[in-house]
């Protein structure tokens, strides 16, 4: 244990779920839903490193479901005194408890008992053992009967081959609702018998594919003196780079104390993010079929994305000189599962970092190579696997991006004339449109706690007595000064960015110290405002959310999301409309993609890229990177073949 904010180890998730137990909380038929880290008071954090308070205490928050009453816990253990320090019960009415491995498993044989479901299997000459269920997250409509009830529902594969996969084959038209608590069907929705899609994928077997492609070579990949970072522990110091990291069942990875040792000012390292995540995702599908139209994942806040993280492997998943952090997590009876391999951790050569040749000044031509710190997972949910990137470049520049690949979930298709909400990828085989949506929860430090974030335009100047030629332009700055005008979305036609910047130091032009978010600019949410996930992800009808530091709100589409009708999260964190000039403050920005799938992404999707960046903009004097050395001759010429 390094700092307050290290992940919980082993032994104290064995303690908290000890405590638990013997707080005669779990029982037979209660699962632990969620254990981690609960995160002390940033201010606590910070004085104990100044050596102005004592060390924070170590807290555990643990989330339990009895899975035969539904009754919920929200539990707070604190490890230093050894005791379980509060019990909330969770009534259901801002959303329940997050969906459990176990209940996936166990919708088979639930429908499998259901005589609706069983005869709707036959009108398509399938019965339960030749489908596979895939259980998915029920959102929140205000269906009949479904008030107080736990609810999951249900689209089914065949599997018409056990060595292919069974995705290629869905059976649509169909669909059920199951109450997880009664473990029974609710209804079961019959539109019409679909084609079954034939054709069979076995991209993962050597008969799925075409011939091998011969004429690779072998890239590798060496450091012959080992890595330029350290690590101890979970802190990591690369070049003028500092940080420490854990992992989250919810969050996945997580960053702490970004910091950057400035080389004009004899190294003085100075912070700039305090704390960095994946707060939550979503993918909102487009069809409105009578078996589809609920389709919404949240893939943080209903799954807990960061316990189905991969064990990576080196060559591929990770090339070169690669360090890798098993995680510790607890699993679903309260034990402890880890998951070797499951933090990546490598640097790698990015190109050019500067350049210039000079025509005036004799014997000036130089070139310094970039690099950059990557620290990643990844992670499989159902169908799709994410990879999370954070990428930290010599210049002091902070990358964040997501790679989407794995496959496609897919329906029946129609026809675009029909049913204009999904494209053809395979014979008769749909895939509905939908996006990625993804929430990045900053916790902003750049130079101390006291940072107010500017919106900057590019303005275009109309001819005038001062423009004669038109050729002039600008830029306008606006400062958000609360909360409310702190929700923001991106403009390209002007090249919109936000500018968090220090209202307590300047750089030596006398200019407030800061960092720059630019975003990618891509369409936020496009399902209706009226529509239910509108209300659930209210996050994503927006790129950028700005809130006032609190300790409490760490999710932006509220604590519990699975089954929550809306309004809890950031609208409810923005609502009193605290002041952000000169205050602590987080941004939550919203990046993503959206999938109108195509041929080339079946029968495996290769890999889809969105994230976003933060650029140091008057943050440093100058060029941070004028230390940087030039490679010697031999890393220079490397291997080169000529023709003449």
């Amino acid at each position: 244990m390094t700092t307050p904010v290290s992940s919980l180890t082993a032994t104290e998730i064995e303690r908290t779920t000890a405590l638990v137990r013997e707080a005669g909380l779990a029982g037979e038929s209660v699962r632990f839903v969620y254990v981690g880290l609960l995160e002390p008071h940033k201010q606590e954090v910070l004085a104990f490193q100044a050596g102005t308070g004592p060390r924070p205490d170590r807290r555990a928050r643990v989330l339990l479901l009895d899975t035969a009453t539904g009754d919920a816990r929200d539990v707070t253990v604190d490890l230093t005194a050894d005791v379980v320090a509060a019990i909330v019960d969770v009534d259901g009415s801002h959303g329940g408890m997050p969906i459990l491995a176990e209940e996936f498993m166990a919708v088979d044989g639930i429908l499998a008992q259901d005589p609706a479901w069983v005869d709707a299997l036959a009108k398509r000459d399938l019965t339960p053992e030749q489908v596979r269920c895939a259980p998915l997250s029920a959102g929140a409509f205000g269906l009949p009967g479904e008030e107080g009830k736990r609810i999951i529902r249900v689209l089914c594969f065949a599997l018409l081959d056990p060595d292919a996969h069974v995705w290629a084959h869905p059976v649509d038209g169909l669909s059920a609702y199951v109450d997880l608590i009664a473990r029974k069907a609710t209804e079961i929705i019959d539109i019409g018998v679909f084609p079954l899609p034939e054709e069979r994928s076995r991209f993962h077997l050597p008969q799925g594919r075409p011939a091998p492609l011969e004429t690779l070579r072998p890239i590798e990949i060496t450091q012959p003196e080992g890595p330029s970072f350290q690590v101890e522990g979970d802190r990591i110091t690369w070049a003028n780079w500092s940080f420490t990291f854990g992992f989250d069942a919810r969050e996945g990875l997580v960053l702490h104390q970004l910091s950057y040792a400035d080389p004009d000012h004899d190294g003085e390292v100075r912070p700039i993010v305090y704390r960095a995540s994946i707060a939550e995702m979503v993918v909102p599908y487009g069809d409105p079929a009578p078996v589809r139209f609920w389709q919404n994942y949240f893939d943080t806040g209903e799954y807990l994305f960061g316990r189905f993280a991969n064990s990576l492997t080196l060559g591929c998943d990770c090339l070169g000189e690669i360090h890798y952090v098993d995680v510790d997590l607890a699993d679903e009876t309260g034990d402890v599962r880890r998951i070797p391999n499951a933090i990546c951790l490598h640097e790698e050569d990015h190109g050019t970092l500067w350049k210039h040749t000079d025509i005036y000044t004799p014997n000036s031509a130089e070139v310094r190579r970039q690099r950059r710190l990557v620290i990643s997972f990844f992670t499989t949910i159902g169908n799709y696997d994410y990879g999370f990137y954070w990428y930290l470049y010599l210049d002091g520049r902070i990358e964040c991006e997501a790679k989407l690949t794995g496959i496609l979930f897919t329906s029946a298709y129609r026809g675009l004339q029909e049913w204009p909400y999904a494209g053809e990828v395979a014979p008769g085989l749909g895939a509905p449109f939908h996006q990625h949506l993804f929430s990045a929860r900053l916790d902003m430090m750049v130079d101390g706690v006291r940072n107010a974030v500017d919106e900057v335009d590019a303005v275009r100047v109309p001819v005038s007595p001062e423009n004669p030629y038109g050729n002039a332009f600008g830029h306008a700055r606006t400062r958000i000064v609360s909360e409310a005008e702190g929700v923001r979305s991106a403009d390209a036609s002007v090249g919109r960015s936000w500018h968090v910047v220090s209202t307590e130091r300047t750089n030596r032009l006398g200019q407030p110290t800061g960092y720059v978010l630019r975003s990618e600019q891509h369409p936020t949410l496009l399902a209706d405002p009226s529509s239910s996930i509108a209300a659930r992800a209210a996050f994503t009808t927006r790129d950028l959310w700005i809130t006032r530091y609190a300790p409490e709100e760490r999710y932006p589409a509220g604590e519990f999301v699975n089954q929550n009708p809306g309004g809890d999260g950031l609208p409810a964190y923005v609502a009193g409309d605290r002041p952000l000039d000169g205050e602590d403050v987080v941004l939550w920005h919203t990046f993503g993609v959206t999938h109108f799938p195509r041929p080339e992404d079946w029968p495996v999707m290769p890999v889809d890229h969105t994230g976003f960046s933060l650029t140091p903009y008057g943050f440093f004097d100058r060029n941070p990177t004028l230390n940087v050395p030039a490679n010697t001759a031999k890393h220079c010429d490397g291997h080169h073949h000529s023709e003449e």
